[in-house]
């Protein structure tokens, strides 16, 4: 059986996975599109290539899964052909192609120029910014380096990204300056590690000179910064944030563990006491920062104790935003080597026990928000309110600001400034100050 399209090809980009995955879709469609190709995003098409994510469990799951989901739809006759690429396809390539024989073709994380060729169009160099962007238009991701030199244990990135890799930050400004003719007005500054930036092509850690260069491109109000590492921390950074009101007062900083014994087994090439003090600084030197963290708990060895250490450290941090997650036991890495001794059910007790608390200190820090007046982006309207978020907030994984829709009309991609009128554990409730 065969399917009933039209003779040209329509390309449907499917994305798994995290930030930098959006990114390298885009990069793909635009290229495709320069290629004069059809190309859609998780839509009907009868060509699919599946970008797909290959770092815990979870999402290998849900990435073998949607794979196995095309593959079901090209024996059926509805796709004509189904490509796969990214960090799954970059890890475990030989088993794929044995395990799923048919894919037409496997792909790993650096092989866009003969996923291309596959597709039947052509790399082009000169296409330096050019991305068919999938967020919503007023904002996008920027992804300033490629792969990750830190030999954290439990992480399997460098395995499917490899060494760290600046971009120039000539081309990081022209990528900008397109991203801004397209409506662009807030940049999210993505890397598998910000602080490293620069290291390798300029020889010093570089991101505040990259930030004074990004700040001057018009038409970009906000620069976020997603994925910092607690150790070199370049602190003109800080001044520069401080000083600078186009950088957002957010940071979003992993830290994983603060027990020492669990920090020093992961080999985060830090303490409890260093970790503390970082924080401390970055709230002196911005004192308004919004810091988001992540936790893993349940990572081999974790004890009693040391899950105690890291619940009252949450606690008495107050993170303005955190999430928790279960360790996932990734073969080929460093911790692989250790016996995964904490059951599931303890892990997924200590997360959700870590995610309560956490839940009552944004409930009480989201109170403390009542009567004051915030700068909004809105980024779409939903039932009866536009959802917006404050400089503090980035999309899909902080807090939201919900502006009855019924007051008047809120143009998508646009500023406002909103009074707080009411306050969830992670939502606002605001209106318009006219």
């Amino acid at each position: 059986m065969r399917t009933k399209t039209l003779k040209k090809n329509k390309i449907n980009v499917v994305t798994l996975g995290c930030s930098k995955n959006v990114y390298d879709s885009e990069v793909l469609m635009g290229q495709l599109k320069a290629n004069g190709k059809e190309v859609v995003h998780e839509e009907e098409g009868n060509v699919v290539v599946i970008n797909t994510c290959g770092f815990i469990a979870n999402a290998k799951e849900e990435s073998v899964n949607t794979i196995l989901e095309f593959v079901q739809k090209k024996q059926e006759g509805l796709v004509d052909k189904v490509f796969v690429t990214g960090c799954l396809s970059e890890r475990y390539k030989p088993d794929l192609q044995k395990e799923i024989p048919d894919v037409d073709q496997y792909f790993g994380t650096t092989e866009l120029p003969g996923l291309l060729k596959a597709l039947g169009a052509d790399y082009k160099h000169e296409l330096i910014g050019e991305r068919l962007t999938t967020t919503p238009k007023n904002y996008a991701y920027l992804k300033i380096a490629e792969g990750c030199d830190r030999p954290c244990s439990f992480c399997a990135i460098p395995i499917m990204r490899g060494k760290h890799r600046s971009t120039p930050i000539e081309n990081l400004v022209i990528e900008a300056e397109k991203l801004v003719a397209n409506g662009v007005k807030e940049l999210i500054l993505i890397a598998q590690d910000l602080t490293y930036y620069g290291l390798d092509i300029y020889k010093k850690r570089n991101l505040a000179e990259l930030l004074e260069n990004l700040v001057k491109v018009e038409g970009i109000e906000w620069i976020r910064l997603h994925y910092a590492f607690p150790t070199g921390f370049p602190m003109d950074v800080l001044d520069l944030m401080r000083k600078e009101p186009k950088i957002c007062n957010y940071i979003d900083i992993p830290l994983q563990h603060i027990a020492d014994p669990i920090l020093k087994s992961m080999r985060r090439g830090t303490t409890k006491a260093k970790t503390t003090k970082l924080l401390q600084d970055f709230r002196a030197a911005v004192p308004d920062m919004t810091i988001r963290t992540t936790l893993i708990v349940g990572y081999p060895g974790e004890t009693q104790e040391d899950y105690e250490t890291l619940r009252e450290w949450v606690r008495e941090m107050r993170f303005e935003r955190l999430g928790c997650f279960t360790y996932s036991h990734e073969e080929n890495t460093h911790a692989y080597n250790l016996e995964d001794d904490v059951p599931e059910d303890v892990k997924m007790e200590r997360a959700n026990e870590i995610m309560e608390i956490q839940s009552q200190i944004s409930w009480e820090l989201n109170q403390q928000k009542i009567g004051n007046e915030y700068r909004v982006l809105i980024d779409r309207k939903e039932g009866t309110y536009y959802v917006g978020r404050t400089e503090f907030d980035s999309p899909d994984v902080d807090n939201e600001v919900l502006i009855n829709a019924e007051e008047g009309y809120l143009r998508t991609g646009e500023f406002f400034h909103v009074k707080v009128t009411g306050a969830e554990d992670f939502d606002l409730y605001a209106e318009v100050v006219k």
